[in-house]
Order: structure tokens, then C-alpha cells, then sequence
């Protein structure tokens, strides 16, 4: 049960968490018990902490339902030119605890949940993750929908809902064992069906080609279910919508013989159409050809075509009468923003549909489509970029492929480059040799009036690289949007402790305009301040240290650095780097002459938490299943970030946003948006260390040969043989002689040749740690420094630069404009007047 606050608690929480007024308590209560008795069916005798959360996210999503229509009322008097965010991957997390922060209830529901005896973070805890995404990219999508809705921008969210997310992972004897993410199994109280607005989605079948235009015949039709989840704006009153759609068979069976078995089979045969939503991908950085992965990305893309469609043509709220049918008008009043490729299909598709079912021109046709649709790109990476096999494309989406023929044809033609063979077959939409593909970023980047990366070095990398001819054919395309982070989420949620120390200095303003921080650079020297963030970072550790106990099982010293590398595994973002420093610091610092095997165990960590040597000096923790709801606990307590990428293959990033926001000093290369967060923060406040770009580009052209390190620095060598050798699997003395195959034979990215430096620039960390007064300062420059990283300022310049559109801080009412019924109003009439989120 949770203690009572303080007075002084209570003051100092009121300013970022909501006043806690006595008549706000009294209501929550009753609502919160309404839920359970009317909603849930349920008593305080049977009820489970289960349905207690369920029946406080039912009351807290009651004060978002007034809000949501009330959005969707203003937008339709306003009709303003609105944005559609669509992304196969919406990391969103927990909602119950973001959802109190904008909008200024927590303080009220926890008082209320004291008052009914219940504690607040244990209800939190029975919150399933939306597991709708794998790492940065998803993630991304769900800061920028609370900055849109921050903003008071007309946005709306396309995705896919899925029925299985990210995989829940177990570590098992030192192997990944995957498990279902089965996050909708007891329900989603934050969701609600649209079945008014299923749309068909058409795959296979034929194309005929008639005097009036092209059909597309013969098709197979799976339905898309919409379900709208709420996305409130930061105490602005404005209630955006996330839609997901949901894969539904059509309910019509074509049965040439009518028996039994025939209907059974034909219900079930409904599985293959309805898989299509059935799970999410697990990897965001690696492009797999598979058929039903195409079907996602179409299915998205077309079903919510048809929702914009219908929503451009319709201006009227609760109205169905088509009262714009100028095409013309599209991209004033819309604008697609495809999240990365995987919505690349937006574009062929929009054609299909202007030109086969409106009847337009092609060349009018070719114009709205370039002027409506923009495109993030997100990593340099080869074997990210979508590249799909024209056979299948043939096979699933024949018209499409026509249309993507079509485009290819009129973009060489027109290219500025004439009779240079070589670059009109590299900017070719269709790879030839082999296997013919279709090139999804050349049609992203062709379909579009924009095309942004997503850190300065990222989109300089882009226009001199990989999108080189382009971007000389088409300058005026090409843009930089550095990434960002929500300070709702990411600070005042995740971290109070700091979020009310810094509105204790500078007031709580920053929470809606970043900025603002660069008001605690006057406090560096300020001693009050120094012990204040220094106090909430232990606090942090100590919490976080409690949680791996009683998760993890695994005891850590809180006064030990937390050092953290947060990454999806992959070679680029290296790992391995890490390992290698581990391990070196070891053997200098702990490692004497062992000589019993059984204390070394199957992975470093196990050895090394295992040498009774280290003690509680040294401990390495592979945390199991990380998710948006662990980072939120970890993130707070880190001390280092790591962010060693070898320079110019990190896109952006923004782990390391997080990182540093919460107070976390970093020790990176010069890669993505550390180059930025270094010109923020001053270069000296953080760890930087290795090759730059030049430095990389340089060593490709004389070659890099791992011996040449492997043989001139001794620790690396000890490091690497020990690997080779056994020393970390004495069971299985060859389990990573891969890897060390592939560090020194094959290693794209580098890792030998920035060993040398990390392992002195973390020198200089454990020099400074060890002066905390300065540490500090150095964190508090790098707080102050966070301001350019607001996923707020983020979406205004894609607002401003891209859209067309223009963010407002105006606030809304709280309440919809519901019309009153007389006596006398039928049941016909009522109905024609509802005024549901459309």
C-alpha cells in the first residue's frame, strides 16, 4: 500500500503532476467503482489487481472520450490540411501513466487509489506493453504521434494491430528462447472498433484493359477492421487518433458444393486472409522477401488510403455526403508521411486510385501524388533497404507492378542525364541481373516532393552516398529532420525526481518547450543543484538496483557506475566493442592466476560474476526482454551511455536522447545524432572517441586488416584468444570461434581499429567518475544541452518544411458539443446526429 504524501511532497509534485483537488479525488472514486460494478461486473470481494487496473484505465479514459470527439468536432469546423503518419511499427509502450501525465491527473488518481487502498504502481505494473514495434523506428513513431497532438496538429497514426508483438525473450542457459507476445489476451481498455469504417483490400487476381481505363479483376478481398486508440496532446485538451488495422475474411463463402465440410473448411480457409495481422515482424534493420511481410505493407497502405480518401472527400461532421471531389485539392488539405519504405507502396497505390477509380490523368495524377506523399529513410544499411522480387510482386499485385513500370519509364525519360547509361541504370526503379527487383527507396524517393534522413550527418551521408545521383538530379528535395524524443514520456513520467528539480529552477515550461533548459547552464557552479541532480540519480540507481534483484535476481552495488549499452544486436552497432572492454578491464584489473575452471561459466558475464575475486566490484547483465517499460526504469538510472557504432552507420538514434536527458554522460563515436548532442552540449561534456567518417572512408581505401591490431596491442590479442580459446565456455571451448573468425577476417564494421581509443577514453570515465562534483557538472551541461532533442521541435520542422502546416499552442475545450434531443426526437433521428471520433 502507498504511503501518504508529505505537505511538502505534495508541493513540490503538484507542479508536473496535476493538483490533486478533493472534488477530482471524490469523482475518480466514484467513476473507478462505477467501472468495476457496471463495466468489469465485478465486487471488491472477487475483484483481481487486474480488474482494479482495468478499472482505473476505464476511468481515465473516461476524461480523454469528451476530449477525442470534441478534436474530431474542431477539426471538421476548421477543416485544416491534415497529416497521415503511416508506420508498420507504432512502439507505443504503457498508456495509463502517460495518459495521467498530459493530462494532469496523476496526483488525483493516486490520491484516490490511496484512498481505495490500492497502490498505484502496482496497478501500472499489470499494464501489458503495445509491443507494436521492434527498436528506434517504432519507437520514433510513437514520440512524434504525442508531439503531433502536442502541437494541436491535425494527426492521425496508420498502422497495423498486430495480434502478436514484439516476442517476449528468455535467456535460457545462455541461448534466446522466444515466446508469444500475446499482449491482447486479457483485452485493450484503450482501443475501440471501428466496424462502421472496414474497408476491402484487394491482392492477386488480373488486370483487363479497356477503352475507359485499366481494372483490376478476379481479385482475392480481405477486410480491414479499424481499431482507434486515443493519443491526448500535453494539457492542450486536443485528443489525436492512433488507427490500427485489424485483418478480417469477408463473410461471403463462394461454395460450389454446399455440404458440411465444405462450409467448415471455408470458415477455416478465413485464417490465411486474417494471418495478415496475426504478428509483427521481429527486426527493423534487415529486409526479408517475404511474401507475407508484402501483404502487410499493402494491406496497411490500402485500407488507410481509402480512409483518407473518404475523409478528404467528406468535410462535414457525422455527415456521409461527399462534398469535395476536386482532386486538385489533395495535397492542401493532406499530407502522407511514409516511414521509411515499408509504406512505399502508398505510392503506386494512390495512383491506382486517382487514375483507375477518379478518372484522372496520369501526368494530373503523377503531380498530387509527389506533392501529397514525403520520405523518412532510416538507415544506410544494404540489407535493410527494400528490394523486392518482381515475380511476387507479379503474383500478389499485378496492376501495381504496371504502375511501378509505368513510373520508372516516365522517371527515366525525364532524367537530366541523358545517355549516361551507368547512372540512368542506377537510379532505375527495377534492378536488373538475376533476380529483377523493384528498388522501394527509389520509388519513395521519386514519389515524393521530400526526402529527409534523420540526423545532419545521416542526410549528408545520404546525398553523397547512397542517394548520390538523386539528389544531384533533384537538390531541392532533400532535407535533415534530426530525430527527437517526447519530454512527457521520456522525462516527466519516467523520471519526476529530475522532472521537478529542474522545474524548481526554471519552472515547468520546459516540459512543453525544451528549450527552456538551457536555463540551467547558470546552475552548473551552483553547489544546491549539484547535490539535487547527484541526489535523484542515486535515488534512481537505488530503485532500479532493487528492481534487477526482485526481477532479475541478480544483487549490483548502487554506488558502482551504471555503464548501459542499449541496442538491438546487430554487428554495426557493436556490441562486441563493448565485450572486448569488458574483458580487458577484467584481466588488467581483477583477473589473477585462476586455476580452478568450474568459476568460469558459459558467457563473460557468468565468469566474471562469478570470480570471487571481482566480488560486487564488476558485474555484467544481459537484461532479458527489453521493452519500453524497462527502459522507462533504466534509462533514469544510467551514469554512461553507450554509443559506439562505427562512424556512419548509425542513422541517428535516440537512446541516446533518452540517456542523456535523464543525466547520463555518453561515450560514443561520432556517429548519427552524437555529433549533434556534442555541438549541444560542448564536445568536452562527453566521451567521444574513434574514427570519424573520413577516418572510415580512408581506411576503406588503404584496407583494414584486423591482424594489424590483433598482433600490435597485446590486451586485444589476451582478449580475442581468450574468446578463441575457451576461457568464457570452458564446456564448449569452440561456441565463439565465429566470432572471432568474423573480427578478423570479415569485419565490415571496423572493430579492431577503434579498440584502442575506446579502451582510453573509458580510461578517462573511470577517471572522472571518481570526481563526482565535476561529474555532475558535466551531466547538468549535457541536461541543459537537450533542448534541440524534443520530438516537439522534431515534428514542428517537418510541420513547417514539409507539410505545410503550421503547430499551435491554442487549447481546446475539454467537453464535445453534444446536441440535445427534444421529447420527441425518433430513434431514426438520434442516430443521424451521433457524434462519435470518426
Amino acid at each position: 500500500m502507498s504511503k501518504p504524501l508529505s505537505d511538502h511532497d505534495r508541493r513540490k509534485q503538484i507542479s508536473v503532476r496535476g493538483l490533486a483537488g478533493i472534488e477530482n479525488v471524490a469523482e475518480l472514486k466514484q467513476n473507478f467503482n462505477r467501472h468495476l460494478h457496471f463495466t468489469l461486473v465485478k465486487d471488491r470481494n472477487v475483484a483481481t489487481r487486474r480488474d482494479y487496473y482495468f478499472a482505473l484505465a476505464h476511468t481515465v479514459r473516461d476524461h480523454l472520450i469528451g476530449r477525442w470527439i470534441r478534436t474530431q468536432q474542431h477539426y471538421y469546423e476548421k477543416d485544416p490540411k491534415r497529416v497521415y503518419y503511416i508506420s508498420l511499427e507504432f512502439y507505443m509502450g504503457r498508456t495509463l501513466q502517460n495518459t495521467m501525465v498530459n493530462l494532469a491527473l496523476e496526483n488525483a488518481c493516486d490520491e484516490a487509489m490511496y484512498q481505495l487502498g490500492l497502490d498505484m504502481e502496482e496497478l501500472e505494473d499489470m499494464e501489458e506493453d503495445a509491443g507494436l514495434g521492434n527498436g528506434g523506428l517504432g519507437r520514433l513513431a510513437a514520440c512524434f504521434l504525442d508531439s503531433m497532438a502536442s502541437l494541436g496538429l491535425a494527426a492521425y497514426g496508420y498502422g497495423i494491430r498486430y495480434e502478436f508483438g514484439i516476442f517476449n525473450q528468455k535467456i535460457v542457459n545462455g541461448w534466446q528462447v522466444e515466446e508469444a507476445d500475446d499482449w491482447l489476451r486479457y483485452g485493450n481498455p484503450w482501443e475501440k472498433a471501428r466496424p462502421e469504417y472496414m474497408r476491402p483490400v484487394h491482392f492477386y487476381g488480373r488486370t483487363e484493359h479497356h477503352p475507359d481505363g485499366v481494372k483490376w479483376v478476379d481479385t482475392q478481398v480481405v477486410l480491414a477492421l479499424p481499431y482507434d486508440t486515443p493519443v491526448p496532446g500535453y494539457r492542450n485538451n486536443v485528443v489525436n487518433t492512433m488507427r490500427l488495422w485489424s485483418a478480417k475474411a469477408p463473410c461471403e463463402f463462394n461454395l460450389k458444393d454446399f455440404n458440411v465440410g465444405g462450409y467448415i473448411q471455408a470458415v477455416l480457409d478465413r485464417n490465411l486472409a486474417e494471418n495478415i495481422s496475426r504478428v509483427l515482424y521481429p527486426n527493423d534493420n534487415f529486409f526479408e522477401g517475404k511474401e507475407l511481410r508484402l501483404k502487410q505493407e499493402y494491406f496497411v497502405v490500402s485500407a488507410t488510403l481509402q480512409d483518407i480518401i473518404r475523409r478528404f472527400k467528406v468535410s462535414k461532421f457525422g455527415s456521409r455526403e461527399i462534398a469535395r471531389t476536386d482532386f486538385s485539392k489533395l495535397p492542401d488539405k493532406v499530407a502522407i508521411q511514409l516511414n521509411d519504405t515499408h509504406p512505399a507502396m502508398a505510392i503506386p497505390e494512390l495512383m491506382r486510385v486517382l487514375v483507375d477509380e477518379e478518372k484522372l490523368s496520369w501526368e494530373k495524377a503523377w503531380d498530387i501524388c509527389v506533392r501529397t506523399c514525403a520520405y523518412t529513410n532510416h538507415t544506410v544499411l544494404p540489407e535493410a533497404l527494400e528490394r523486392w522480387p518482381v515475380d511476387l510482386f507479379a503474383h500478389l499485385l499485378p496492376r501495381h507492378l504496371e504502375i511501378v513500370f509505368e513510373i520508372n519509364r516516365r522517371h527515366l525519360e525525364v532524367s537530366t542525364f541523358p545517355g549516361d547509361n551507368d547512372r540512368l541504370r542506377r537510379m532505375s526503379l527495377i534492378e536488373e541481373g538475376g533476380q529483377k527487383r523493384i528498388n522501394m527507396a527509389h520509388l519513395c524517393i521519386v514519389g515524393s516532393h521530400a526526402v529527409n534522413g534523420v540526423a545532419q550527418i545521416h542526410s549528408d551521408i545520404l546525398k553523397a552516398t547512397v542517394f548520390k545521383d538523386f539528389y544531384e538530379m533533384e537538390p531541392h528535395k532533400f532535407q535533415n529532420k534530426t530525430n527527437g524524443i517526447t519530454p512527457r514520456r521520456w522525462l516527466v513520467m519516467c523520471n519526476p525526481g529530475l522532472a521537478e528539480v529542474i522545474a524548481e529552477r526554471i519552472g515547468e515550461d520546459f516540459i512543453r518547450d525544451l528549450d527552456q533548459l538551457k536555463g540551467l547552464r547558470k546552475y552548473v557552479n551552483d553547489e544546491a543543484f549539484i547535490r539535487d541532480v547527484a541526489k535523484v540519480k542515486q535515488e534512481n540507481k537505488l530503485k532500479f538496483a532493487m528492481h534487477l534483484e526482485q526481477h532479475y535476481k541478480v544483487k549490483i552495488n548502487p554506488n558502482s557506475m551504471f555503464d548501459i549499452q542499449v541496442k538491438r544486436i546487430h554487428e554495426y552497432k557493436r556490441q562486441l566493442l563493448n565485450c572486448l572492454h569488458i574483458i580487458t578491464y577484467y584481466n588488467r584489473k581483477y583477473r589473477l592466476k585462476i586455476l580452478y575452471p568450474q568459476f568460469l561459466q558459459l558467457s563473460i558475464g557468468e565468469v566474471v560474476n562469478n570470480d570471487p575475486v571481482v566480488g560486487d566490484r564488476l558485474k555484467v547483465i544481459f537484461l532479458e526482454n527489453y521493452r519500453v517499460t524497462l527502459a522507462e526504469k533504466g534509462i533514469p538510472a544510467a551514469d554512461l551511455s553507450e554509443q559506439i557504432s562505427t562512424a556512419g552507420t548509425e542513422a541517428s538514434g535516440t537512446g541516446n536522447m533518452k540517456f542523456m536527458l535523464n543525466g547520463a554522460l555518453t561515450i560514443g563515436t561520432m556517429d548519427g545524432a552524437n555529433v549533434e548532442m556534442a555541438e549541444e552540449a560542448g564536445e568536452d561534456n562527453l566521451f567521444i572517441f574513434g574514427m570519424r567518417v573520413d577516418d572510415v572512408d580512408e581506411l576503406d581505401k588503404r584496407g583494414y586488416h584486423a591482424e594489424e591490431y590483433y598482433n600490435r596491442l597485446p590486451e586485444l590479442k589476451q582478449a580475442i584468444d581468450q574468446i578463441a580459446g575457451g576461457f568464457f565456455s570452458p564446456k564448449q571451448p569452440d561456441l565463439f570461434k565465429e566470432i572471432v573468425n568474423m573480427l578478423m577476417h570479415h569485419d565490415r564494421f571496423k572493430v579492431f581499429a577503434d579498440y584502442e581509443d575506446y579502451i582510453k577514453c573509458q580510461e578517462k570515465v573511470n577517471a572522472l567518475y571518481k570526481n563526482p562534483k565535476e561529474w555532475t557538472k558535466k551531466v547538468i551541461f549535457n541536461i541543459a544541452g537537450c533542448g534541440k532533442f524534443s520530438s516537439d521541435r522534431t515534428i514542428a520542422q517537418y510541420a513547417r518544411e514539409i507539410w505545410g502546416m503550421e503547430p499551435t499552442l491554442e487549447k481546446l475545450p475539454k467537453t464535445a458539443n453534444t446536441p440535445t434531443f427534444p421529447a420527441c426526437i425518433t430513434t431514426r433521428t438520434a442516430l443521424s446526429l451521433r457524434t462519435f471520433p470518426e
